[in-house]
C-alpha cells in the first residue's frame, strides 16, 4: 500500500456496531467526505487504542486506509468525545436522535459540512446544560431539514405566537455557529415542539429509535 492510499479526515463517529469477536464496523460524517463507513480491526479487544475512538460521538481526526470498496481505521487524534453526555441519561439519547438523523440524511462524498457543524454545536449545548434539552432538538430538527433543502416555510395552518415565528425565522436564517444564543418563554418552546414535530412528520420518512425512547422518558 503507496502512501497515497492514507487520508486523515475530520468527523465524528455516528454509528458503531460489533463485528465478528473483536472489531467494529463504524460510520463516521466527515468534513471531506461526507458520510462513510470503515472498519476498526480489534477495537473491540481491551487495551486497544481505537476502542474509545470508535464510540459514538467521538469527534476529531481519524486515520483512514483507503481501499478499494471500503476504508480500514488505523488512528484517531480525538478532541471531543463529550463524555458529558455519557454521564446523562436524557442528554445521551438527544444526542443518540441526532446521530440518527445524521445517519438518515447524510451520503458519502456530499458537502456535509454544514450537517456536521450542526450536530457538534448541538452536541455542545446538550452537553452545557445552559440549554433546554427540548430547545436543542427542536432547533436541530428545524435546522437539519433546512440544511437539506425541504424547509417549506411558515404555513398559512401553523397558527403561531409572533415570538414563535421569529424564533423560527432566526433558526432557518442564522449560521450554525451562532445558532444557540437565545432563550424562549414556556409558551414558545411548546410551539416550536409542535411545529417541528409536524415538520418532521412532513418530510422524514422514518420511525427513530432513540426518538421513541426519549418520548417515554420525558
Amino acid at each position: 500500500m503507496g502512501t497515497q492510499d492514507f487520508v486523515i479526515l475530520t468527523g465524528m463517529i455516528i454509528k458503531a456496531e460489533p463485528l465478528g469477536e473483536y472489531d467494529r464496523r463504524v460510520v463516521i460524517l466527515t468534513k471531506e467526505r461526507g458520510k462513510i463507513s470503515a472498519f476498526a480491526k480489534g477495537s473491540r479487544r481491551p487495551g486497544n487504542r481505537l476502542m474509545a475512538p470508535t464510540n459514538p460521538f467521538s469527534f476529531g481526526q481519524f486515520k483512514l486506509y483507503a481501499g478499494r470498496s471500503s476504508y480500514n481505521m488505523l488512528d484517531a487524534d480525538i478532541s471531543n468525545y463529550f463524555e458529558e453526555l455519557r454521564q446523562d441519561y436524557s442528554g445521551a439519547y438527544y444526542g443518540m436522535y441526532f446521530l440518527e438523523i445524521c445517519d438518515y440524511y447524510t451520503r458519502e462524498n456530499n458537502d456535509e459540512t454544514g450537517m456536521l457543524k450542526l450536530l457538534y454545536q448541538s452536541l455542545r449545548a446538550l452537553a452545557s446544560q445552559s440549554f433546554e434539552n427540548r430547545l436543542v432538538r427542536y432547533v436541530f430538527e428545524i435546522k437539519a431539514i433546512v440544511l437539506n433543502g425541504e424547509f417549506p416555510g411558515i404555513m398559512q395552518m401553523d397558527k403561531l405566537l409572533e415570538s414563535t415565528a421569529y424564533a423560527i425565522d432566526y433558526i432557518v436564517k442564522t449560521p450554525v455557529e451562532k445558532l444557540f444564543s437565545f432563550q424562549v418563554k414556556p409558551g414558545v418552546l411548546r410551539e416550536l415542539g409542535i411545529f417541528s414535530g409536524n415538520l418532521c412528520r412532513r418530510v422524514m420518512d422514518k420511525n427513530f429509535k432513540s426518538l421513541e425512547i426519549l418520548e417515554n422518558i420525558e
